[in-house]
C-alpha cells in the first residue's frame, strides 16, 4: 500500500498536495482570516505563499489537499514520517469553515489512519495548540488519547510561544474500535 496514493470516500477526496492546489487553496484558507492566529503555521494571504512553498517541500512530510466533490476545501498532512519506527504524525489540518463540524473531520481522520495502519504505522500521534479547544475536542471524539503537555514546544509564526496537547491513536487500539 502507498502512504500518499489517493484516499477517497463516497464524495470526498485527499489527494496529495501540488502545486496546482495553490489558488484553490489560498481560497479556502481565506474563508477565515482569524483562525491562524492559532495554528503554528500562516495560511493566511499575507503569508500564504510562503507557508504552501514550505509545506510542499518539507522532508518527511506527505501534505494532502482535501475536495468534497470537485470542490477544495480543505488540507491535511502525514508530518515526521517514520517509517523504521512506525510513528508519523496527522496534522496541519485545516477546512473552510461550513464544513466544520459536519463529520468532515472524522472521515478525513478515517481514511488517514487507515491508511497509516495498513502501511505499517503502529502508532499516530496528534498535536494540538493548547488554546484550541476545538481541535482538542475532535481528537478525543476520534478516540485520541491525551498523552500530555509540551511545555514551551513552539514558537508559531506570531511569535506566540506555543504549549501543545500531544494525543496518540495506537494501531491495536483503532483497530479494536474501527468496526
Amino acid at each position: 500500500m502507498n502512504l500518499t496514493a489517493v484516499m477517497r470516500d463516497g464524495d470526498l477526496r485527499l489527494e496529495p498536495l501540488a502545486e496546482t492546489h495553490r489558488e484553490p487553496l489560498r481560497a479556502a484558507c481565506a474563508e477565515d482570516r482569524d483562525i491562524w492566529a492559532i495554528y503554528a503555521t500562516s495560511y493566511d494571504t499575507e503569508h500564504f505563499d510562503r507557508s504552501f512553498e514550505l509545506l510542499l517541500s518539507r522532508p518527511n512530510w506527505a501534505p494532502f489537499a482535501i475536495f468534497s466533490g470537485d470542490r477544495l476545501v480543505g488540507m491535511s498532512c502525514f508530518i515526521s514520517i517514520e517509517p523504521d519506527r512506525g510513528v508519523l504524525e496527522i496534522g496541519n489540518t485545516y477546512y473552510v469553515p461550513d464544513l466544520r463540524g459536519t463529520g468532515m473531520n472524522r472521515r478525513v481522520k478515517d481514511l488517514m489512519i487507515g491508511r497509516a495502519i495498513a502501511c505499517g504505522f503502529r502508532r499516530i500521534e496528534f498535536r494540538v495548540d493548547s488554546r484550541n479547544a476545538r481541535s482538542q475536542a475532535a481528537m478525543a471524539k476520534i478516540g485520541g488519547v491525551r498523552e500530555g503537555v509540551i511545555r514551551q514546544d513552539r514558537i508559531t509564526w506570531n511569535g506566540h510561544v506555543r504549549d501543545t496537547v500531544l494525543f496518540s491513536i495506537l494501531a491495536d487500539e483503532w483497530r479494536s474500535t474501527a468496526g
